[in-house]
């Protein structure tokens, strides 16, 4: 063999031998070990959850990478074993952590992280609201993700403390998921509604209601009111008799005519026909006054005033109810002459002529008479009308 053969044997041999060496040492990687743990693994939508790899071993070398794939679609890669991260939709979560050492092993560990999704609150609350309505606030189409069960509280007045704790904005009036509110007056009625599920996962709303007042069309009506009462009353006696005319109307004018029963003999009897307004000190008298006896007139006494209260405008007005505008226009300053108790009374002063004769009996001891009241007012008269 020549010098050059040997040479080629002598190379080919050790470069088997280096290839042997060098492929014995790269098929002994060693893999490191991922542990891992979270904290909590049972959540509410939105919250955080930490996880902890700290105590993954490299086995040989050190950790050089913590890659972490949350299973939402969201993935990061850290130097150090210890990071958070938030779940914002419900669902079951896969949780993996691959870590690789400085050699280039790698290792995995899974944890199942649980995301209890909040209850997707439906509210529907009505815009247009008139006082006097009953108010329907709808939250019957909320629903659970995960189709369980919910418990619903709500405050229907965060002005009233209805539980008498201090708080005005945590009572619970109603726990159906539909609630109806009575409207007595114009405002804002400011509430919330609270709805939880079975794992204790909440979501609020509050709502608020603009009452809006009425709009009503006023005709003011006038009318008359009358009475006729008739009597016998011997002399010194008193008859009377109440009344409330301006209940429901403003009062314009009354006339009041006492006509006593025309007798043959003279003088005729004497009366006196009395009013009296009694919240408004209105007092007035008349007696009776001898009419044309040739003429067959009777003898009378008359009451009248008239321009009591102004008269109404017609209009348009804005209330929470028929009723308040009523009450409103009746009770208006200087326009309320009136409103209370009238008493009218008839007095028998004297009944002539007189028994000249001791012990003849007295050919007049008293009269017949007749009342009329005839009474003036103008009534509102009230038709609701739509806003434009």
């Amino acid at each position: 063999m020549n010098r050059r053969v040997a040479l080629f044997f002598i190379a080919v041999l050790c470069s088997q031998t280096l290839a042997g060496c060098t492929g014995g040492a790269f098929d002994s990687v060693v893999e490191p070990r991922a542990i891992m743990s979270a904290f909590p693994t049972s959540i509410q939508e939105g919250e955080m959850v930490t996880f902890d790899a700290r105590q993954s071993d490299a086995i040989e070398g050190v950790i050089t990478e913590y890659a972490w794939d949350f299973g939402d679609g969201t993935e990061t890669i850290s130097i150090g074993g210890f990071i958070s991260h938030q779940f914002n939709e419900y669902g079951i979560y896969n949780v993996r952590l691959t870590v690789t050492n400085d050699q280039g092993g790698t290792d995995s560990s899974t944890v199942m992280i649980n995301v209890n999704g909040a209850p997707r609150l439906n509210l529907t609350v009505p815009t247009d609201v008139r006082s006097g309505d009953i108010v329907m606030i709808d939250a019957s189409d909320t629903s659970d993700p995960e189709g369980g069960d919910l418990i619903f509280s709500w405050d229907l007045n965060h002005l009233e403390d209805s539980d008498n704790d201090g708080d005005s904005r945590n009572d619970v009036d109603s726990m159906s998921d539909i609630v109806y509110i009575p409207t007595n007056s114009s405002g804002t009625i400011l509430g919330s509604l609270s709805v939880e599920d079975v794992e204790g996962a909440s979501v609020s709303e509050q709502f608020t209601i603009d009452v809006q007042s009425r709009m009503y069309k006023v005709v003011w009506v006038e009318n008359t009111l009358e009475w006729e009462f008739d009597a016998y009353l011997a002399e010194g006696e008193t008859w009377d008799t109440n009344m409330t005319p301006g209940d429901g109307a403003r009062i314009i004018a009354y006339d009041a005519i006492l006509e006593l029963d025309q007798e043959p003999l003279l003088p005729p009897d004497n009366f006196t026909l009395s009013v009296n307004v009694v919240n408004d000190g209105h007092t007035r008298s008349a007696q009776t006054s001898p009419g044309n006896f040739t003429q067959n007139e009777s003898t009378k006494a008359e009451l009248n005033a008239s321009d009591l209260n102004s008269a109404g405008a017609d209009d348009t007005y804005e209330a929470d109810s028929a009723e308040q505008l009523i009450q409103g226009l009746l009770n208006q300053a200087g326009d309320r002459f009136g409103q209370g108790e009238w008493i009218w009374t008839v007095v028998a002063r004297d009944a002539d002529p007189d028994s000249l004769i001791p012990g003849v009996p007295d050919p007049d001891t008293g009269n017949d008479w007749v009342l009329t009241i005839v009474i003036t007012v103008l009534t509102p008269v009230l038709t609701e009308i739509a806003y434009e």
